[in-house]
């Protein structure tokens, strides 16, 4: 994470009419000068007509769904005749069942995605780390037919900050600052402190579903636009989501990823195999040294993870927060709902001396994806090789023992690919409602785009893979 006084700065995208004046903030008022290492705390930047974050009428409205145009009649009496959309100040609100029914119709067979699951959401929201005192306001989109029963809901939040997203947007804020307008509050469409792709308009498998999706988002739209909010922001979509909201007037932004792709391995070995020489021997190499320190590796999923794992894992994470000017978005109270409410989803990978546990990097294991979240060690030995083993390598021989295509190994670093994790494309999807600050954050967002194709491809071209292999990875 950038250290916070960095984001100040303004983007060189934006052009010379919105440059900052950040030399005229005083204090309190730069990001950097409220930045508080123990907690996060709302409001982070404060425009100069910046309010407290307004309450939102519950109810969004009614709407009529047109007929399904088929002739069988049993299709017609099933779809409803309208849909009512509101809002709820708490995922507690909604029975977890109905909410996972719409996750798991969104996501499809075979792609379940942990981080939409009302345990994990409800984690964040009951342990503190996601409500209003941080910053992050619950203002879940729910949608309902005339039975009262939920078709569709919506991770949605009321944000006094840029904080937990992984999309940067700081340099927007900057700009309206300048001008003297409120970037803050805002709404953001997200999974708190995760960057990683999903649906994100949650929607159960119906005849009438497309119509339902176009419903909810005319619906946040239309509540951006009341609620006279700057702007709505739907992160890490899937390119699906992505294309739709780009018809829909949503301004549409790249970014990039590494991730680590199955082969049909049946072995780590096998893996390595499909690696150029020099790469294949310096990962064998760090692998070597973990194991030269007397450091034992465990996987350990659902009841295998106790209290006192969690407990530690917490300083862990505590450790790399402080050390890195980051901010513990998580409590101590999250960590043991989540593996409570998650079960055997969660997989910790702990490296032990002796009877010491000293390092850890928390998964969560997906319909076929291996998602690694966080990392931690303790501050008082450093360990050579010990994070990449902890977060890529155990990863990997995971993903592989458990038959899964795909290890997500989070945002940003670019030593990743010479250990076979290689980029992708994510998504992100921005409604803004003052179209001067519309057309040049659009303009940016189109060339920010092109430089993003650019250097996966040239990452790509010189990947850490044999030839034959990047060649069959880009058909």
């Amino acid at each position: 994470m950038a250290v916070a006084v960095d984001w100040c700065k303004p983007s060189p995208f934006l052009g010379r009419k919105f440059a900052t004046r950040s030399a005229n903030l005083s204090p309190g008022q730069c990001v950097g000068n409220s930045f508080q290492p123990s907690r996060i705390s709302a409001l982070f930047w404060q425009s100069r007509r910046s309010r407290e974050a307004q309450e939102i009428d519950s109810v969004l409205g009614k709407f009529s769904l047109a007929g399904s145009g088929s002739e069988d009649t049993m299709v017609k009496l099933a779809q409803p005749k309208s849909i009512t959309v509101s809002v709820v100040s708490s995922i507690s609100e909604v029975a977890s069942s109905e909410w996972d029914a719409c996750a798991q119709d969104a996501t499809g067979t075979g792609k379940f995605n942990p981080f939409l699951t009302h345990g994990f959401l409800s984690s964040l929201e009951d342990s503190g780390s996601a409500v209003k005192e941080t910053g992050w306001m619950p203002r879940h989109i729910i949608a309902k037919d005339e039975d009262n029963n939920i078709v569709g809901v919506v991770p949605l939040y009321l944000k006094s900050h840029s904080y937990g997203e992984f999309v940067f947007d700081h340099s927007w804020a900057d700009a309206y600052y300048s001008y003297g307008l409120k970037y803050y509050p805002k709404l953001q469409c997200s999974v708190p402190f995760t960057p990683v792709t999903g649906p994100r308009i949650l929607v159960r498998n119906t005849s009438y579903k497309d119509q339902v999706f176009d419903i909810i988002v005319s619906a946040m739209k239309d509540l951006t636009d009341k609620s006279q909010l700057s702007s709505l922001h739907i992160t890490f979509p899937t390119e699906n989501e992505w294309h739709k909201l780009g018809e829909k007037g949503f301004l549409q932004r790249m970014g990039m990823q590494y991730h680590w792709k199955n082969r049909n391995y049946k072995s780590f070995d096998e893996f390595l195999m499909d690696m150029k020489q020099s790469k294949r021997k310096n990962i064998r190499q760090e692998r070597k040294k973990v194991s030269a320190q007397n450091l034992i590796m465990k996987r350990l999923r659902g009841y295998e993870i106790k209290a006192r794992h969690w407990d530690t894992f917490y300083k862990f994470y505590r450790n790399t927060t402080d050390n890195k000017w980051g901010s513990p978005y998580l409590t101590r109270e999250f960590f043991h709902e989540m593996g409570s409410r998650m079960g055997d989803q969660v997989l910790l990978v702990v490296a032990e001396e002796g009877d010491e546990l000293v390092a850890g990097a928390l998964n969560l294991i997906g319909g076929d994806t291996l998602f690694g979240r966080l990392w931690g060690c303790s501050p008082r030995s450093y360990y050579p090789s010990l994070h990449f083993e902890a977060c890529y390598y155990q990863a990997i021989e995971a993903a592989i023992e458990l038959n899964l295509q795909t290890v997500e190994a989070g945002a940003q670093g670019e030593h990743k690919i010479q250990r076979g994790y290689m980029p992708v494309t994510t998504y992100s999807c921005h409604y803004l409602t003052d179209n001067g600050f519309k057309r040049p954050i659009e303009d940016f967002v189109v060339r920010e785009a092109a430089q993003v194709k650019l250097v996966i491809k040239v990452l790509h071209d010189s990947g850490p893979f044999k030839e034959d292999i990047l060649k069959g990875a880009t058909q």
